[in-house]
């Protein structure tokens, strides 16, 4: 990584800070700060899922950016900063499924989640105040069928309530999935190839 490019994490995700620390095993010298950046994530009316998370992703980025200027150091300005954002949904038929705003939305989601396949897209954006390039992935999903009280057991580990679609693929929420088609890295928050990809051609790997 040149030594001028401090690369950022618009993310306060422990999944993607992990998962952006693995790309950078073939070099010594990869850091990356990290920094929670809020945004609205309203969806905007008539905007498909894939323009909805692309746009959540580089509005990430740039806030990402914009809060990292406004808190840092003159000499860190002088450096270049690189930084990336990414979003996650979970699209069942035309129906976008968020995070959970409680117990009874989790339930009602993994109801829906169950025995069916849905994708899951999950975006990536880089930019350095000028330049800004994305990726999209879509993976499916299926799921295995569900009891409530499945459902009820896995709601009481609170896991499904800070996540698209109510649950972690990584975590608990594995042994609902039957199979994938696509990224497996995707489902969890960053796709890792995709990812490499944005860095390289930025010059940071």
């Amino acid at each position: 990584m040149a030594n001028s490019t401090q690369l950022i994490l618009a993310s306060a995700s422990p999944r993607r800070k992990e998962l952006l620390a693995q790309l950078g095993f073939s070099r010594s010298d990869f850091n990356f700060t990290a920094l929670a950046a809020d945004i609205d994530e309203s969806h905007q009316f008539g905007e498909s899922p894939q323009d909805f998370v692309v746009r959540l992703a580089v509005e990430k980025a740039q806030a990402g950016l914009a809060l990292f200027n406004a808190s840092a150091s003159v000499e860190s300005q002088l450096s270049t900063v690189l930084v990336l954002g990414s979003d996650t949904i979970v699209v069942l038929g035309d129906k976008i499924l968020g995070k959970p705003v409680d117990e009874i939305d989790a339930l009602k989601t993994l109801s829906e989640l169950s025995g069916h396949m849905h994708c899951v897209m999950t975006a990536v954006a880089v930019t350095d105040g000028e330049t800004v390039l994305t990726r999209l992935v879509e993976t499916q999903v299926q799921f295995c069928e569900l009891s409530e009280a499945d459902i009820l057991a896995y709601i009481a580990t609170g896991e499904p309530m800070d996540k698209a679609g109510s649950y972690g693929i990584q975590a608990l929420g594995g042994s609902f999935v039957e199979r994938i088609e696509g990224s497996y890295s995707a489902v969890v928050g960053l796709p890792m190839v995709e990812t490499r990809e944005l860095l390289r051609e930025m010059n940071v790997l």
